[in-house]
């Protein structure tokens, strides 16, 4: 969208380009990422990025508010509560599409998550692109007056707070068979923690333990939890030696509480310029008549897990906790990044740390995600270039 980017950016492109940026991110660890990595940073001008920032705020004065805990409440009576929850999130996750509105370019809020992103891979992607196109170092990626030292800084403070490297683990369901390994191999080398699969983890009383490579068990006195339930309650085959439902001797970087609390569940709560209409279908007076205008998701589901695109009344009706699904409105995403041969959609995601002891939290980075299709994701995006993860700079 910084036209003089764009055109600067899209002359010196090349496919070669392409496959040399992405051969320099396989060979950090002699490992390809399994999700697509789009060809083009987004370019974002002053006016979104303050737009951005608004929007956030308004997310962040919500989540700041003294009675935020009793609101969220009923989401994790609807779910599994773990002991030990902190006093707030330590991650969020905000994610917007760059939408037209009235012939007008707004940021708008799809999601919130209060749960870690690849932070990691983020870092080590901004520099991945300058190491193909130089002019990419007069941008940043970062948010709030940070450069790249305060940005992995920051990350550390919240995952560390002030532990030693060896007493915190990144834990994970199979940590080597997720989509997101990429990103846990940059954080073993950024931060020199280890990546600890859940059913490694050793219980003794109400403390937890791991393994090093040496074979030392090494007691776990912080975890950077990337474990999502709802992938936890499908893997019956999985052994573990103890449950998060358990009263453990053990701080959280990224408490799992935060991931229910701070999710869909809040959007109905949300009115703005920045934020879509969005009902619980429980406080629905009735059935919109143009439903093709509407989607349909459930309050608590990962990476788009369960959502309807093209609802039918026959949908809601066989909806049977309403209290659990919202109901939507559709968005007009703006196809504003132009490719060699077309436009492009994107959707941003906006970083937040929140140290536990800072008075709220801090925006950091971002993340962009670039879509042809008729939604982000992978599905909508099959066999198409210029489409994928990527990152967002805004001038310096």
């Amino acid at each position: 969208m910084i036209e003089s980017r764009r055109a600067k950016f899209n002359k010196e492109f090349s496919e070669k380009n392409y496959q040399n940026f992405l051969a320099d991110i396989a060979a950090d660890f002699n490992y390809a990422p399994t999700f697509r990595v789009a060809e083009t940073p987004f370019f974002i001008p002053n006016e979104l990025k303050k737009q951005l920032e608004e929007a956030c705020a308004e997310v962040c004065d919500f989540v700041i508010k003294p009675d935020f805990k009793a609101i969220t409440q009923r989401a994790i009576d609807l779910n599994t509560a773990v002991p030990n929850e902190d006093a707030h999130t330590q991650f969020m996750a905000i994610d917007f599409g760059v939408c037209e509105e009235n012939g007008q370019i707004v940021p708008k809020l799809i999601e919130v998550q209060g749960f870690p992103s690849i932070f990691n891979f983020q870092f080590n992607l901004y520099q991945k692109f300058q190491n193909q196109y130089p002019f990419i170092a007069e941008l940043t990626p970062y948010l709030s007056g940070m450069d790249g030292e305060a940005y992995l800084e920051k990350f550390k403070e919240v995952v560390f707070n002030g532990h030693d490297t060896s007493e915190v683990i990144l834990l994970e369901i199979e940590p080597e068979k997720q989509n997101t390994k990429i990103d846990f191999y940059y954080c073993r080398r950024d931060l020199g923690i280890s990546v600890v699969c859940v059913t490694d983890v050793i219980k003794e009383g109400n403390q937890l333990f791991y393994k090093d490579e040496s074979g030392a068990k090494i007691r776990i006195k912080r975890i950077y939890n990337r474990v999502i339930f709802d992938e936890l309650d499908l893997r019956k085959d999985l052994k573990l030696q103890f449950s998060f439902q358990d009263k453990l001797d053990v701080e959280w970087a990224g408490h799992p509480n935060w991931y229910t609390r701070i999710s869909k569940f809040i959007l109905p709560y949300l009115q703005g310029k920045y934020f879509i209409e969005t009902k619980l279908l429980s406080d629905l007076d009735e059935i919109p008549k143009d439903l093709e205008n509407y989607v349909l998701k459930p309050l608590f589901s990962f990476s788009g897990s369960g959502v309807i695109f093209n609802v039918k009344k026959a949908d809601i009706d066989q909806v049977k906790d309403k209290d659990l699904y919202i109901l939507q409105k559709k968005v007009a995403y703006a196809p504003v990044i132009q490719s060699p041969d077309g436009k492009v959609k994107v959707e941003v995601r906006i970083l937040v740390l929140w140290p536990e002891k800072d008075e709220k939290p801090t925006l950091v980075g971002n993340l962009a995600r670039l879509s042809r299709g008729e939604m982000i994701g992978v599905k909508f995006n099959k066999d198409k270039d210029w489409v994928g993860g990527s990152i967002g700079l805004f001038e310096r």
